[in-house]
């Protein structure tokens, strides 16, 4: 009797082996960038990204889902995406605005944390095939990534001004993100076990040629404009529904145009 307890009470191991090494790569980021070594800390936050999805999906295929790598995950993502991207920022830029920075970076990190809480508690009643918010990942992905090529690119000795001017307002932004309503797509209803044409396994290749071109630029330029597909969908939505709305006005105030050839009656 007491050794199923004990299997009970123990954790399962390969889906934390994922997470432990995303909260070190989220801890490895916050070191490299206080030395100074900022596409270090930036290609790191996206190792942890690498790790956040492949933790969970581990899980689900070999059935080893708990309640505490479920939470373990959610402390390890407000490091990671959270606290990490937001400090390596500061330290690369923000710093040099004085209180306006740092206020920028905890701006950020205070929405990755009421973005991870209501995701956890929205997680059984919200439809899976779209987040409410920008993903803490995907935010912190937009704000390492342009670290990562403004660093590669050498913006801080060309475009100091620019560069400082663009990283608050990204920060914030990305943190405004996380906290709205707006939806985005999640992907989590590709089904990946199933088989896929021949063009789906050559797209996929085109796609990491791709990205092997510039790493930087490339995945900064993805996840920029995944960030504003949100709100761009959210633009059309509001488009057509305001149509929609007038089409009906028009219907009930008889404003529609009348048909030339329908005979005249009296």
């Amino acid at each position: 009797m007491d050794k199923p307890d004990r299997l009970k009470r123990g954790i399962y191991l390969l889906p934390n082996l994922f997470t432990t090494a995303g909260l070190f790569a989220g801890f490895y980021a916050i070191v490299a960038a206080i030395n100074n070594r900022f596409e270090y800390a930036a290609v790191a936050i996206f190792v942890a990204i690498i790790t956040d999805g492949l933790d969970g999906r581990v899980a689900r295929m070999t059935h080893t889902q708990s309640d505490f790598g479920a939470q373990y995950d959610s402390l390890v993502d407000m490091v990671a995406f959270g606290l990490a991207p937001a400090l390596v920022v500061y330290l690369w830029i923000l710093s040099d605005i004085g209180r306006d920075g740092w206020l920028a970076a905890f701006i950020f990190t205070a929405a990755a944390g009421l973005r991870l809480a209501r995701f956890n508690t929205q997680i059984c009643t919200v439809n899976k095939r779209y987040f409410q918010g920008l993903a803490s990942p995907a935010a912190a992905a937009m704000v390492a990534g342009m670290v990562w090529v403004g660093t590669d690119m050498h913006w801080l000795e060309n475009h100091m001004t620019s560069t400082r001017i663009g990283a608050f307002i990204l920060t914030i932004v990305a943190g405004a993100l996380m906290v709205s309503t707006i939806r985005y797509r999640s992907f989590k209803d590709l089904d990946l076990k199933g088989r896929v044409p021949f063009v789906a396994v050559l797209a996929v290749v085109m796609v990491f040629v791709f990205i092997s071109y510039d790493p930087p630029l490339v995945l900064f330029s993805l996840f920029l404009l995944y960030g504003a597909s949100g709100p761009w969908r959210c633009v059309v939505r509001l488009n057509r529904r305001r149509l929609l709305l007038q089409q009906r006005r028009k219907k009930r105030t008889g404003q529609t145009k009348k048909d030339p050839t329908a005979p005249k009656t009296g």
